[in-house]
C-alpha cells in the first residue's frame, strides 16, 4: 500500500487478505480469546480505513496494523468484563482466519503438532512483557525495530525480552535456549 490519505474498499479487502491472519493471531495471542479477537481484527481494519490519513509510511503497513492491533487489544483487556484471565479457547494460535490446520498424517506429524501445541501454551503462559515481543519476533518475524514501534520499547529493551521469553519457554520444558 503506498502513503495514501484515502483507502477504498478494494484497499481494504487487499489489506485483509494479505494481514488479516496475522492480526487475528496477534489479537488472540494478546487476548486469549477466539471472539475477542475476532472483534479486535474487525475493529484493526475499520480504524485503519479511518485513520490512513495519519499513516505517514516511516513503517511497513504490517508493522502499522500490528500497533494498531496491540492498542486496540489492549483496550478490550482494560474494559471491565474482560478483567478475569481468559482461558484458552477452541482455537490454537496457529489457526488462522481461513480456519486452515494441519493435520497429522503419521505418528511423527502428531508428535511434533503435539509438541508444538505445548511449546504455543508456554509461550502464551508468559507475561505480556516477555510474551508480545517474542510473538512479534518469531511468528510475525520483525525486526527489533519494528517491534521497538510497535510496543514503544527500547530496541535494547526488545532484545532483552525476547531473550528472557526464549530462556523461560526454554527452562519450562528444561532445555537449554539455542539460536
Amino acid at each position: 500500500m503506498q502513503h495514501s490519505a484515502e483507502l477504498n474498499i478494494s484497499d481494504i479487502r487487499t489489506l485483509m487478505e494479505f494481514y488479516g491472519e496475522d492480526v487475528w493471531n496477534y489479537a488472540y495471542v494478546i487476548t486469549r480469546n477466539t471472539y475477542t479477537a475476532d472483534d479486535v481484527a474487525q475493529d484493526v481494519f475499520i480504524k485503519a480505513y479511518q485513520k490512513v490519513a495519519f499513516f505517514r509510511g516511516e513503517a511497513s503497513v504490517k508493522t502499522w496494523l500490528l500497533k494498531i492491533t496491540r492498542n486496540t487489544a489492549l483496550s478490550y483487556l482494560k474494559r471491565a468484563f474482560l478483567r478475569k484471565v481468559v482461558l484458552i479457547g477452541d482455537r490454537s494460535p496457529g489457526d488462522g482466519l481461513n480456519g486452515t490446520t494441519s493435520s497429522p498424517s503419521a505418528e511423527s506429524e502428531y508428535l511434533k503438532q503435539e509438541e508444538a501445541d505445548e511449546l504455543w501454551q508456554e509461550v502464551l503462559k508468559l507475561p505480556g512483557k516477555f510474551r508480545d515481543p517474542l510473538v512479534l519476533s518469531v511468528h510475525h518475524q520483525l525486526s527489533i525495530e519494528e517491534i521497538s514501534g510497535i510496543t514503544g520499547l527500547s530496541p535494547g529493551t526488545v532484545k532483552s525480552r525476547i531473550y528472557r521469553a526464549k530462556q523461560k519457554v526454554a527452562a519450562r520444558f528444561g532445555r537449554s535456549e539455542r539460536r
